[in-house]
């Protein structure tokens, strides 16, 4: 094996060379562009900021000159405008205290006058008492037709007021009607409702009217007949017809009250 690899060409220091020529590129980098790019970056950012600071001195310092322009013109307008306000403050004391005065004066001339016309008047003069006249007194001409006709007036009153009375009385006011929804229940579902229904419209009362009718299912195949009817509340009772309706007991087993409203 020895002597095998003895007759072969091996490059045992081809590190070393690799190394070499790694530093030689760097050194090589470093000196071409890298310090030289970083002196010159940081002159430039040098510069810039020297620039930026004066023109912001420039620009607060037009900036200052303008506030305080402004500034003053303000102040000089709000001067003007207080001393146009304290002169129609000073004019309008002068008015009330002038309105103040003339007051004054007319109520003590009133108070003159009042005090003046009260003392120059003279004290009324008493009434003189009228004489009497017995023979007026005595004969009354006009009274005993005056109380005639003050009775005939009001007998003519009593008899219209009377004859009013009357009439209102005789007036008919209007009929008070209610609308009943009655429930009509049978006693099985083998019972005919056409001849339930029959039976019951054949029942006539004074201010009774029969109205519409169906018939609604309850339970197990059982039916029941709704039917509608108005009634003059002074002439029908509600709980004399549910009776004369369950009277019919081979059809009905029990009425209810479905709905019951005035009209």
């Amino acid at each position: 094996m020895a002597l095998e690899l003895a007759h072969e060409n091996i490059w045992f220091d081809k590190w070393r060379v690799d190394d070499a020529e790694r530093q030689f590129y760097e050194k090589k980098s470093s000196e071409g562009s890298g310090l030289g790019s970083v002196a010159s970056q940081i002159a430039k950012a040098r510069q810039e900021i020297k620039n930026s600071l004066v023109s912001a001195s420039h620009t607060s310092g037009s900036a200052g000159g303008q506030v305080s322009a402004d500034v003053l013109n303000r102040l000089t307008k709000l001067e003007s405008e207080n001393s146009a306000l304290s002169k129609t403050v000073s004019t309008l004391e002068k008015t009330v205290v002038q309105l103040v005065k003339r007051l004054e004066a007319l109520e003590c001339g009133g108070k003159t006058t009042a005090s003046a016309t009260t003392s120059t008047s003279a004290p009324p003069s008493k009434p003189e008492p009228m004489e009497e006249d017995d023979d007026d007194d005595e004969v009354d001409l006009f009274g005993s037709d005056d109380e005639e006709e003050d009775e005939a007036a009001a007998k003519v009153r009593e008899q219209r007021l009377k004859e009013y009375a009357e009439k209102k009385s005789k007036k008919p006011g209007p009929i008070a009607k209610s609308s009943v929804l009655l429930d009509c229940k049978p006693w099985d579902d083998e019972t005919d409702m056409a001849e339930m229904e029959k039976e019951i419209r054949k029942i006539h009362m004074d201010g009774l009217t029969w109205g519409a009718a169906k018939l609604v299912p309850l339970a197990y195949g059982i039916q029941k007949l709704s039917i509608l009817c108005v009634v003059e509340d002074e002439k029908v009772s509600v709980d004399e017809l549910i009776e004369k309706i369950q009277e019919h007991e081979d059809y009905v087993q029990s009425v209810d009250i479905g709905a019951f409203n005035k009209i």
